[in-house]
C-alpha cells in the first residue's frame, strides 16, 4: 500500500508538470517578455520567496548564476530589514509565491514599484496580488498537490522549480553559455573534471610511446612494453600512421606462430602489424567526452594529435578516472 502512495504521488506530480508543459504556448508571450528583461538587464536577478516557495527560489537563484545569469535570492523578511538596499534599478526582481497573496512580499512588491525595478511573478493566480503587481506574470496552472490532503506544498513547488530551471535554459541557449563557460563557472567537482580539456590532463610528448613504421616489430614490443600504456604510435615523419596495441601483438603472434623468431619480431616492420584507422582525440575535446569515446570503442588509450596529424599527447582511461571524469 505505501508503494502505492509513491506512485500516485509521482503520477499527481507528473500531472502537473504535463499541464504546464501544455500550457507554454499559452505563456509564449509572457515568456519571452520574462527572457527579455532578464537577458538585458545591467545588474543581477533578484529571486525572491518565502517558505517552500523560498526554498525553490533559493536553489533557482543557484542555477542561475551557475548558468551565466547573475543572481541573488533575498528572503522576504530580510528585504524589511535593510536588505532591499541591495536591490537596484538596474536589477530585476523574480519573485515566487503559489497564491500570489504572500504578505511578506509586500514591502519588496511596494519597493519594486517605488524604485522601477522590473519585476517577474511566478504564481499560479493571474489576479492575485503578485501577477497584478508584476511587470510579467508568469501564470502557472493550479494542481492538485501531490499531498494527499491537497495541503502540503509539493507539486506547486515542483512547477515552480521546473518553470524557474526551464527559464535558466532558455536563457543559457540565448547567452551561446557552452562546454567552455561550464568550465569556467565550474572548476571542481566531477562536473568540473568532466568539462576539462584532454590537453589540460593529458600525457604529454615527452612521454609518448612512439616508434618509425620502418622500425622492427620488436622495437614496437619493446616500447609497448616499457612503457606502460598499453597502446605504441607508428609514425612516419612525425605523423601518427596507425597504432599497436597488446591485443594487435597477441593476434600478431598467432598468425606468425609458425615463423621464425627472426623472422616474427625482427625481420617484420611495425607498420605491417598496426592498426590503421585508430581512434584519436583533438586538445580541445572535452574530457567527458573522451571518456565516453573510449568506453563506446572498448579501448584504454588514445592519442591526441594536432592540426597535421602529429601526435601531442596520450589520453587513457585510467587517466581520465584518477582525474575524476565520470
Amino acid at each position: 500500500m505505501t508503494v502505492e502512495h509513491f506512485s500516485k504521488a509521482l503520477r499527481t506530480d507528473l500531472a502537473g508538470l504535463t499541464a504546464l508543459a501544455s500550457d507554454v504556448n499559452a505563456m509564449a508571450g509572457q515568456i519571452e517578455a520574462a527572457l527579455d528583461l532578464i537577458e538585458n538587464m545591467k545588474g543581477r536577478l533578484i529571486v525572491t520567496g518565502l517558505g517552500k516557495s523560498g526554498h525553490v527560489g533559493a536553489k533557482l537563484a543557484a542555477t542561475f548564476t551557475s548558468t551565466g545569469t547573475p543572481a541573488y535570492f533575498l528572503h522576504p523578511a530580510e528585504a524589511s530589514h535593510g536588505d532591499l538596499g541591495m536591490v537596484q534599478a538596474e536589477d530585476v526582481i523574480l519573485a515566487l509565491s503559489w497564491s500570489g497573496e504572500t504578505a511578506e512580499l509586500s514591502d519588496v512588491l511596494a519597493y519594486a514599484k517605488r524604485r522601477r525595478v522590473p519585476l517577474v511573478a511566478l504564481t499560479s493566480d493571474a489576479s492575485g496580488t503578485l501577477a497584478c503587481a508584476a511587470t510579467v506574470a508568469l501564470v502557472l496552472p493550479k494542481v492538485r498537490e501531490a499531498c494527499p490532503h491537497n495541503l502540503a506544498p509539493t507539486t506547486s513547488t515542483l512547477l515552480q522549480l521546473a518553470a524557474g530551471d526551464a527559464l535558466a535554459v532558455a536563457l543559457l541557449q540565448r547567452k551561446g553559455f557552452g562546454p567552455d563557460s561550464f568550465h569556467a563557472f565550474h572548476p571542481g567537482g566531477s562536473l568540473g573534471s568532466a568539462l576539462r580539456r584532454v590537453e589540460e590532463i593529458m600525457h604529454e610528448a615527452d612521454k609518448l610511446p612512439l616508434v618509425e613504421s620502418g622500425a622492427a616489430v620488436v622495437v614496437a614490443i619493446n616500447e609497448l612494453s616499457a612503457r606502460g600504456f598499453g597502446i605504441v604510435g607508428i609514425t612516419d615523419g612525425g605523423r601518427l600512421l596507425g597504432v599497436i596495441t597488446d591485443g594487435d601483438v597477441r593476434r600478431y603472434l598467432e598468425r606468425m606462430s609458425g615463423a621464425t623468431m627472426q623472422e616474427a619480431l625482427h625481420d617484420a616492420r611495425a607498420d605491417a602489424v598496426m592498426t590503421v584507422s585508430s581512434v584519436t582525440l583533438q586538445p580541445d575535446t572535452m574530457a567527458g567526452e573522451a571518456l565516453s569515446v573510449l568506453q563506446e570503442r572498448r579501448i584504454s588509450a588514445a592519442f591526441v594529435l594536432d592540426d597535421e596529424q602529429r601526435p601531442i599527447g596520450l589520453i587513457t582511461m585510467l587517466r581520465l578516472l584518477n582525474r575524476g571524469t565520470a
